[in-house]
């Protein structure tokens, strides 16, 4: 099976963006594929996160981010949640569910649940309604959050990213392949299907 690793923080506009050509690799690819989500935190606590106010999203978004989703037919909008929240809570929320086998479901309902739906990620219970929505069982998955079950597994995957060099969100590797940034389903795709023949 091909492997597909994705770095993305929760709070990237373009890692929901690059979701939408990437299941359409898959989809084309025709082939099962293992997509892995990687954790990668834009604005680490204690690091201030952004405003939606302030000058730089109200000019990034629509001279970029809107444009780019638009070319990808992706429906989202800048959250009005100020300041915008730190994701650690929301990533060890990912490796609860990564741990049962909801690792994909889960992410895709935290982008949609802030970049569709303008809750705030960063908090206990918006995070457990997600995880029920996607089958997850609600009381263990904020007991593992309130008592930090996840937190190492989190620091751990946080140290590979740092390792590999990753250094900005989206980033893809597939097979021996690093793709930087939103892609075009087509140039996904070849990639699977050149680590498919070195396998």
């Amino acid at each position: 099976m091909v492997k597909v690793q994705v770095w993305s923080d929760f709070v990237c506009p373009f890692c929901m963006i690059a979701e939408q050509p990437l299941l359409e690799a898959v989809r084309a690819f025709g082939e099962p594929v293992d997509i892995e989500w990687m954790p990668f935190e834009l604005r680490p606590y204690p690091t201030p996160t952004l405003r939606p106010e302030d000058e730089y999203l109200q000019t990034v978004w629509p001279r970029s981010v809107y444009p780019v989703a638009e070319r990808f037919g992706v429906a989202l909008r800048l959250p009005s949640v100020s300041p915008q929240p730190h994701t650690a809570l929301a990533w060890e929320g990912y490796q609860f569910a990564r741990a049962r086998g909801q690792g994909h479901a889960y992410n895709d309902r935290v982008l949609r649940a802030f970049f569709q739906e303008d809750l705030d990620i960063g908090r206990v219970d918006v995070l457990t309604r997600i995880a029920q929505k996607v089958g997850l069982d609600p009381v263990d998955f904020e007991a593992a959050l309130r008592d930090g079950r996840y937190r190492e597994t989190h620091q751990q995957a946080l140290e590979m990213a740092r390792a590999q060099g990753v250094n900005a969100v989206p980033a893809f590797r597939i097979g021996q392949r690093w793709l930087p940034g939103v892609q075009e389903a087509g140039v996904l795709e070849q990639a699977m299907r050149e680590a498919a023949a070195i396998r």
